[in-house]
């Protein structure tokens, strides 16, 4: 006899990629929209993703085509999620804290407020005495903001996760063919894996290269505007680096690129000299000029099939992952109100 679904039975969605977008959207789904049932299908966990090399500080660049507003509300629910994070108990679990430093620049910069700056916390120009420190620098800013460390925050976001009903598979997805019978909603939050997985030219990877230094004195992070030097303190090592090479798939370490951040961050912060590598790493960011955050029908196995994209952060995705996996969320709502459009939700 076959079996009809009935209403109160729920709406299947997978989530693909288990990276800081893919987590962050996941325990969003399945902590707001009780009426799904989700699962989280990736090929690599925590410590295996990209997002588990990122400095994780919170920054953030302007992207081109995306209204500023919606780059803003990104911004702060991702900020304010953090915060609440880092000002409770769960903080050292998480690996989620308040950092406070300087970003410095060679020549002043035309906009010398970026969009965030009343976003984060006491935001301020630096003073002519403060910059001293910093000769080759004729401008700098300082402000406090919040460093998430991935190695730790993606196992705790994995726990809520499931504490929220979710389910975790380990598992590559070539194509989202493979998932059209098991899910009637589908979320991609690959990466830079979206070039194959929806054939997205658009993407493309951002070689980054960091050396994590044993040098616990340090308390303040320094990063240099052009992004590619730049100082991070975290909670068992000082995150130091490092690369933004466009186009480039090595995954690894380059001795050369080693020599150059050790030369380029002890300019910066002479101590570090005498610092102890720990450890090299390279991760490969997944860029695009925008990220893409929307929705479209797919045909998959003959039945149309909604897709939710949610990739394509580049350098930023610690900083956004909140904020755009909130979107993420309406637009999953908005896929559960065209299915049902006679249940309250």
């Amino acid at each position: 006899m076959k079996r009809f679904r009935t209403r109160m039975e729920p709406v299947r969605v997978a989530v693909v990629g288990a990276g800081v977008i893919g987590f962050s959207t996941a325990v969003c789904i399945a902590e707001v929209l009780p009426s799904c049932s989700v699962t989280l299908l990736a090929e690599r966990f925590s410590p295996d993703t990209t997002s588990d090399g990122a400095a994780g500080i919170l920054f953030a660049a302007e992207f081109p085509d995306i209204p500023l507003e919606r780059q803003r509300r990104w911004f702060k629910d991702s900020f304010d999620h953090l915060l609440a994070i880092a000002q409770s108990e769960h903080s050292p679990e998480a690996g989620v804290f308040l950092s406070t430093g300087w970003q410095i620049f060679k020549d002043v910069p035309a906009n010398k407020k970026p969009f965030w700056s009343d976003l984060v916390i006491g935001f301020r120009q630096m003073a002519d005495e403060e910059l001293k420190r910093f000769p080759d620098h004729k401008f700098g800013q300082v402000f406090t903001t919040i460093k998430c460390e991935c190695s730790s925050y993606l196992p705790w976001l994995k726990k809520r996760f499931m504490k929220a009903g979710g389910q975790v598979e380990q598992k590559r997805i070539n194509s989202l063919q493979e998932l059209s019978s098991s899910f009637d909603i589908i979320v991609n939050c690959s990466g830079l894996g979206s070039k194959t997985l929806v054939g997205d030219p658009h993407v493309y990877p951002v070689r980054g290269q960091v050396l994590k230094l044993e040098a616990p004195w340090l308390q303040h992070f320094t990063r240099d505007s052009d992004g590619k030097t730049y100082i991070y303190p975290g909670i068992h090592s000082v995150t130091v680096g490092g690369t933004r090479q466009e186009g480039d798939w090595r995954l690894q370490v380059d001795e050369g690129d080693t020599k150059s951040i050790l030369e380029r961050c002890s300019a910066l912060e002479p101590s570090l000299r005498k610092a102890k590598v720990l450890s090299k790493w390279v991760g490969l960011r997944p860029s695009r000029r925008n990220p893409r955050v929307e929705r479209e029908a797919v045909q998959l196995n003959g039945r149309q099939v909604a897709v939710v994209h949610n990739y394509g952060h580049g350098g930023w995705g610690v900083t956004l992952a909140w904020g755009t996996a909130l979107d993420a969320v309406g637009l999953v709502r908005q896929c559960l109100h065209e299915r049902r459009p006679q249940a309250k939700l």
